[in-house]
């Protein structure tokens, strides 16, 4: 352990927060949260191991580890969703036990999860209302819900089905929904993912005001070393369930934190875009001075640069496709081009469209208008089966509900889009079926207990290798990933990158769909920049700046 660590009993229970002590009161007041000790194991897996955390009013407290390191569990405990094996939780120096969700709201705990708990059907203000009780007022819950979307910056239409909302806009009902509560101690489990960059900005000021302003802690889960280093005031890093880590924020770098989460140096130039750091390497660009390499090591990071036939007959071709649900246009004449071996980028602000453009190639909405080719060859579809079979794979934007079936086995899984090879005369062959799905886990690196076991056991990130390699094992044509990396740690980030690169490499034409600026300008040869349903804008990436993209973003000619 580093000198940081004890931090966790003396500079934790006394001193000021990072940010000027906003809150603190020398440490006369008790923490507002202190687990001690917290284990807990899963049968022969320990998922925390004597973890300690602390975290004062009047802070942000940035919690950082790789998928299946504790995280979540930890903060299961906490919420009362998980019974501890041992240890402690004392809430404002009063030792607690939280026996479910009720009672942590009780003691006024609130968490932000990373994948949505809403009801498709319901509107915006009955999903922010459910668990509320007596009698419910309509008109007020509205109002709630514009007020708390008005102060926190997250504003969203009350009134609004919840199955017409992008991911951002159901990342902001969930905020809202904890918010509207009044939390004391705020936990928030990568709430960046849908969002913008100008999105979390405005997000961490309003945190930043309400933290010191109201008294209140906030634990920030996050993967993206950016958001910690510039948001937080202090810092735990969790390892394999146990503390690898603990400092002040201002007193450690990207780089250490990095390398604490992974337990291995990491280079900054080759991994930027996956840890979330600034600045971006753009491809074929100048390196940023400090993280350049030394003149003679060996470059082998570097993204490769596309090797295009200027007049290649586009893998993929989306003429003027039109989608409109509901009186409402997402998609308006929409068209674009991507050659084989090529990685386009579509960059823009959530919910303009990309949702609805994933649901065209996933085969799940008939556009209005328009037309998509494969190889030159026009494909319906509404056609059942019909995209996949002329080489179109796509790695959709919730896997959860439309790119697994969580309660299915990995195996099953694996080649629920290929039954046709491991089918006998009649029946599933068994033994066919896990001679593939070996084969794929081993080829993409899918950690499981078992190729029986449920998809819902895997981490996030060994779950969307499981959607890439049933993708990829079908040698597709064209590879559409939508949100590939969103709630993913650094490793499996790092790990989407390579295989996408590898895809491109490959032949397969690749269409990146992300919200991420550093994501498209690290792998993209080309950005396309979707705003109200259209594309604003198509420019090669060596061209291309934040200022551009963001005017392009706002439809506006850059």
């Amino acid at each position: 352990m580093t000198d940081h660590d004890g931090l966790e009993h003396d500079g934790l229970e006394h001193g000021g927060a990072g940010h000027g002590g906003a809150g603190h009161d020398g440490g006369a007041r008790a923490p507002a949260l202190a687990l001690r000790g917290i284990c807990k194991n899963y049968g022969q897996v320990v998922a925390c191991d004597a973890v300690d955390l602390t975290v004062h009013r009047g802070e942000i407290h940035g919690l950082l580890g790789e998928n299946g390191a504790g995280k979540s569990t930890l903060m299961k405990v906490l919420l009362g969703l998980v019974r501890r094996d041992a240890g402690t939780i004392h809430h404002d120096g009063r030792p607690v036990e939280v026996a479910g969700p009720q009672e942590a709201i009780a003691l006024g705990i609130g968490m932000v999860h990373q994948h949505f708990s809403l009801i498709e059907p319901l509107t915006v203000w009955e999903n922010v209302s459910l668990g509320d009780t007596g009698r419910v007022d309509r008109v007020r819950a509205c109002e709630q819900v514009e007020e708390v979307g008005s102060r926190y910056g997250l504003p969203i239409d009350p009134l609004s089905p919840v199955s017409r909302l992008s991911a951002g806009e159901r990342q902001r009902v969930e905020l809202i929904k904890c918010l509207r509560r009044d939390p004391s101690v705020l936990v928030l489990d990568e709430p960046t993912s849908v969002l913008t960059q100008a999105e979390s900005a405005e997000l961490f000021g309003v945190l930043r005001e309400v933290v010191a302003g109201e008294d209140r802690a906030v634990v920030l889960i996050s993967h993206k070393l950016t958001e910690i280093t510039t948001a937080t005031d202090r810092v735990t890093v969790l390892r394999r369930g146990r503390v690898a880590f603990h400092s002040v924020t201002a007193e450690t770098s990207a780089r250490e934190l990095a390398r604490q989460m992974v337990g291995r140096d990491v280079s900054l130039r080759a991994e930027a875009a996956a840890l979330g750091m600034l600045p971006v390497e753009r491809r074929g660009g100048p390196q940023p001075e400090k993280d350049a390499p030394e003149k003679d090591a060996p470059e082998k990071d570097a993204p490769e640069e596309d090797a295009l036939e200027p007049d290649a007959e586009p893998a993929l071709r989306l003429s003027g496709i039109t989608v409109r649900a509901e009186g409402v246009t997402l998609l308006d004449d929409f068209s674009l081009d991507i050659a084989p071996g090529e990685i386009v980028g579509l960059y823009g602000v959530e919910g303009n469209g990309q949702a609805a453009l994933g649901d065209v190639l996933s085969g799940l909405t008939e556009p209005s208008a328009g037309t998509v080719e494969v190889n030159g060859v026009r494909i319906d579809p509404a056609k059942p089966g019909a995209l996949h079979r002329a080489g179109l794979g796509i790695v959709p934007e919730d896997r959860h509900a439309s790119g697994v079936v969580l309660d299915m086995s990995v195996a099953d899984n694996l080649v629920m889009k290929s039954l046709d090879t491991v089918s006998g005369r009649m029946l599933i062959d068994r033994r066919r079926t896990y001679e593939v799905a070996r084969r794929l886990a081993a080829e993409f690196n899918i950690i499981t207990s078992s190729l029986d076991a449920t998809v819902r056991s895997l981490s996030g990130g060994n779950q969307q290798r499981v959607v890439l390699a049933r993708e990829m094992s079908a040698n597709p044509t064209v590879l559409v990933a939508a949100q590939p990396t969103h709630g993913l740690d650094v490793g499996a980030i790092e790990d989407m990158y390579l295989r996408l690169r590898k895809a491109a490499s490959g032949g397969v034409a690749v269409l990146l769909i992300s919200t991420e600026l550093e994501e498209v300008m690290a792998l993209a040869s080309r950005i396309a920049v979707i705003s109200r349903g259209r594309v604003t804008g198509l420019l090669p990436t060596a061209e291309a700046t934040a200022e551009r993209l963001g005017m392009l973003v706002g439809g506006v000619a850059a």
